[in-house]
């Protein structure tokens, strides 16, 4: 059996719209089938039934999402029913997760031509119950939010794996000593860049706005903001902590898609790549610190690549929290900084949470074929306590 290489021809986005915002009224598979189908669109010379699978990343699943939204999203987008579709779930890495799940199918030979994605609607993430154990009880019933967070938690679990969130993030900020002043700052850097790079046009190429929705910007990005205003914030998540909703990012609604090929699929497009895909890793890490998991997965996959953190033009980090952004970096000093993030991050841009991994490796892609070489990185924390990244070259 010989390994193909795998190619990216394209990558398409929503753009990011907040929670309860513009995009809030569209359903999950809509907002799946539109990238789809303009990601299709965009290669006339494809024939459609020439896609040998749909991957889709999508870390709820509870709401219209589910039934595996993947393969709704080929049927709403109007692709030949001889297309199938899988739905992965990695939680936040979801979408990133297609996309390597995609690439392995071609490397081995089963796939010529693949679809990789992901989408997340919390702003629609519906309430769930438990069903009673017996039929009519009498008391009261507990409802639970799917919009993000644990939920009906294991009590096998150790209570300090299950912290929230953003109690993962305050414990990060005091590992690496990371004051309320460096994560403003960091927060407000990612929306001056995300503001900088709209304003450039350096989105067009990718960004496909929703249809009969008058969204054509990232939804969240703030260019107005400053230090004196993050500052009035309250802690969010500790009394006294220094983690933020201004220096979080927020909850949102969209989706992305990359168009995966071989040789053989990259004739059938008539297209050049954006980047060729070479490597990935996951890793684990003790659930409370999900945020550092990124660090040993970017090890990992640039060491299987032959490269190292020096090599990188551009590295797409996921920005969940600036503490857990900051803490990662801190661990990496031999990273420039300037190649993290050039055009904004998850907290000015959004975190749409199974749509970012395929955001972040179409921007990376999208970055590397405007510079005309070089390796890039794209990179995420998974709540539970993962890191997933994948290596992508020019």
């Amino acid at each position: 059996m010989s390994i193909r290489d795998v190619y990216i021809v394209d990558a398409v986005r929503t753009p990011i719209g907040k929670f309860g915002g513009a995009l809030a009224a569209v359903r999950p598979d809509d907002l799946a089938a539109h990238v789809v189908r303009a990601l299709v669109d965009r290669s006339p010379e494809l024939d459609p039934a020439r896609v040998d699978d749909v991957y889709f990343g999508d870390a709820n699943g509870a709401g219209e999402d589910n039934r595996d939204v993947a393969r709704m999203a080929v049927l709403l987008a109007g692709l030949p029913v001889s297309v199938p579709g899988v739905t992965v779930n990695r939680l936040c890495g979801s979408g990133l997760e297609a996309v390597i799940q995609a690439a392995r199918a071609i490397t081995v030979g089963d796939a010529h031509i693949a679809v990789a994605g992901g989408v997340e609607s919390m702003s629609r993430a519906p309430w769930v119950m438990q069903k009673p154990e017996r039929g009519f009880p009498a008391g009261h019933q507990q409802l639970w939010s799917t919009t993000l967070g644990w939920r009906m938690t294991n009590p096998k679990l150790p209570a300090e794996w299950t912290v929230a969130l953003g109690e993962g993030a305050e414990l990060i900020a005091e590992r690496h000593a990371l004051s309320r002043e460096q994560q403003d700052a960091f927060a407000l850097d990612s929306h001056r860049k995300a503001a900088e790079a709209w304003a450039k046009g350096l989105y067009d190429g990718e960004v496909v706005p929703y249809e009969g929705v008058d969204l054509v910007r990232d939804e969240c990005i703030r260019e107005t903001s400053s230090m004196e205003a993050l500052a009035k914030l309250k802690p969010a998540f500790r009394a006294g902590g220094s983690v933020t909703a201004g220096n979080s990012s927020p909850l949102n609604d969209g989706a992305a898609a990359l168009l995966l090929v071989d040789e053989e699929g990259l004739r059938a497009t008539g297209r050049e790549p954006l980047a060729r895909i070479r490597t990935s890793a996951v890793t684990g890490i003790e659930p409370q610190l999900f945020g550092l998991g990124p660090v040993e997965a970017v090890r990992t996959a640039l060491a299987k690549a032959g490269r190292g953190l020096a090599d990188l033009s551009v590295f797409e980090l996921n920005e969940a929290f600036a503490a857990q952004s900051l803490g990662c970096l801190a661990e990496w000093p031999e990273l420039d900084p300037a190649v993290v993030n050039p055009r904004g991050g998850a907290i000015a841009i959004g975190h749409p949470l199974g749509a970012s991994g395929a955001r972040l490796a179409g921007a990376v892609a999208h970055q590397l074929a405007a510079a005309g070489s070089g390796v890039g990185l794209a990179a995420l924390c998974i709540g539970v306590g993962q890191g997933l990244a994948l290596v992508l070259e020019r």
